[in-house]
């Protein structure tokens, strides 16, 4: 891969963006590791963005590691779930930069999963028009997805992550040990967007996959160290080549064109992320099947492996009166449709992905044919 420094069995890898490339380190307990913050701008205060759930377990310990680096820390404890990430939960966040008299060198810390990593780097990107932010993800789904590449958004109630901002953190700490408390349906739900880095690019990881299933979902702390760092030397590697999503990073949304219609669909909270995506993913490959793309006995290996993980491999039914309308209306808004028109990644042969529209009817079936 190109734009990657590696250093060490799990290390450091670096977002390769000229003046604002960062580095992703991976391993066991730097969370609470001062030493971990270094190179981190100087500033006088700095705001730990959590959850309540995430918070009364590691918020007291990252205090503890940045408590020599400020002379104030002050903490934002959100509610917790995909339901609160929109605009009244980020305004808490801006609430307390305000209040506390936070100035433009304030750096704030997301410590939580996807949903806390998307708000903070939001309201990081938006206050003063640009304050600096540290990702600490604590769920498999960050650390090897939404951590990395400097996408920020929140939802609305018609799509999912369309109001938002690409504004890259400062760094990204992936403590291993943080997935120790993390819940199995939490971490099933980070595997999906594991597995989704085999097709697009990388069928070697996928076939690691199949032998180490087992041994992530008991969360192998060396299989969990592989899957963490091949999945983000990949986006790495993307990002740095697409930041903004002009073209081969949108390979990065196998599966989440129709699993973001399942989210929005079902009412946000109800499918986590990843469940939305494993889902998504056996469509799309259903869907790259009928236009000719792939065979038959790939579809049945990915739905096999996901099927492994614990995560759905049929997509649910949103609208008793026409679902696979109800699929195509929402997916029309999604962020990569062009005039209406929707654009989906799909496998071009196994470790291959690419973008195109498909005819709504084969849509329908696939839809029709997935969805129970």
């Amino acid at each position: 891969m190109t734009g990657l420094a590696q250093t060490g069995p799990v290390g450091t890898l670096t977002i390769d963006l000229g003046e604002r490339s960062y580095p992703i380190d991976i391993g066991s307990g730097l969370l609470a590791d001062p030493a971990t913050y270094d190179g981190l701008p100087g500033a006088r205060s700095a705001v730990i963005v959590s959850n309540t759930t995430v918070a009364p377990l590691y918020a007291a310990r990252l205090r503890a590691a940045l408590a020599g680096r400020y002379a104030q820390i002050h903490e934002v404890q959100l509610s917790d779930g995909e339901e609160h990430k929109n605009w009244q939960t980020l305004q808490q966040i801006f609430d307390t930069l305000l209040t506390q008299e936070c100035d433009r060198k304030t750096v704030l810390y997301a410590l939580g999963g996807g949903v806390v990593g998307d708000m903070t780097g939001f309201a990081a990107a938006c206050y003063m028009r640009g304050v600096p932010f540290v990702q600490v993800p604590t769920t498999l789904l960050a650390q090897v997805d939404s951590s990395v590449g400097g996408k920020t958004a929140i939802n609305h109630p018609l799509g999912k992550n369309m109001i938002g901002a690409f504004y890259q953190p400062r760094l990204v700490v992936c403590d291993l040990a943080t997935l120790d408390t993390l819940p199995a349906r939490e971490l099933a739900a980070g595997l999906a967007e594991v597995i989704k880095y085999g097709p697009i690019a990388d069928m070697e990881l996928f076939a690691w996959l199949e032998q180490h299933m087992d041994a992530l979902l008991a969360r192998d702390r060396a299989a969990l160290a592989h899957a963490v760092r091949r999945s983000c030397e990949i986006k790495a590697a993307v990002v740095g080549a697409d930041e903004r999503e002009a073209g081969l990073r949108a390979i990065l949304n196998f599966g989440h064109t129709f699993g973001h219609a399942i989210e929005a669909g079902m009412g946000y909270g109800v499918w986590l992320h990843g469940e939305g995506v494993a889902a998504g993913m056996v469509m799309a490959a259903e869907l790259s099947q009928r236009l000719g793309m792939v065979d038959a006995a790939f579809v049945a290996r990915l739905r096999a492996l996901i099927e492994r993980a614990g995560l759905p491999v049929h997509g649910p039914v949103i609208d008793e009166r026409d679902n696979a309308g109800r699929y195509l209306e929402l997916m029309r808004v999604d962020k990569k449709a062009e005039a209406g028109e929707i654009r989906f990644v799909l496998i071009d042969g196994p470790g291959r992905a690419l973008m195109r529209a498909a005819p709504d009817a084969l849509v329908r079936e696939v839809i029709d044919t997935c969805c129970t």
